[in-house]
């Protein structure tokens, strides 16, 4: 139990750093953050592309800016969340979290980020 909460500690401190680092610094005009390697090599855009200037643009309020650089990842943050509390009631809710993490589940989640990576590509979103 005291194992649980050292790594529920440790994420939150892991949150609000970068919380704070992606709220003060803008992305698209720092250099530290890390560049996308499939970008850069093939000129196309892998489904994580502009997650980092989305979540710059949701710390400051922009939510349609925030969908302009990367939809997937702005409809994502609820399921993040989900699975973030999934997670931290796994033995209290096994059936929940059980469900959750369903291989439905689970591949549904990797067709629309196969589907996310092909359409953008095709599309320019």
């Amino acid at each position: 139990m005291r194992r649980k909460w050292w790594i529920i500690g440790a994420v939150a401190v892991i949150v609000i750093a970068g919380i704070a680092i992606y709220s003060t610094f803008d992305p698209s005009t720092v250099r530290f953050f890390p560049r996308c390697t499939f970008l850069t090599l093939t000129g196309l855009k892998c489904p994580g592309c502009g997650t980092q200037r989305a979540i710059h643009a949701l710390l400051h309020g922009n939510f349609l800016e925030a969908v302009r650089f990367n939809a997937m990842m702005v409809a994502s943050v609820p399921l993040l969340a989900l699975y973030g509390y999934a997670e931290i009631v796994r033995k209290s809710k096994p059936r929940f979290y059980n469900k959750v993490n369903s291989t439905p589940i689970i591949l549904t989640i990797f067709v629309l980020v196969v589907l996310w990576w092909i359409l953008r590509n095709v599309f320019g979103w």
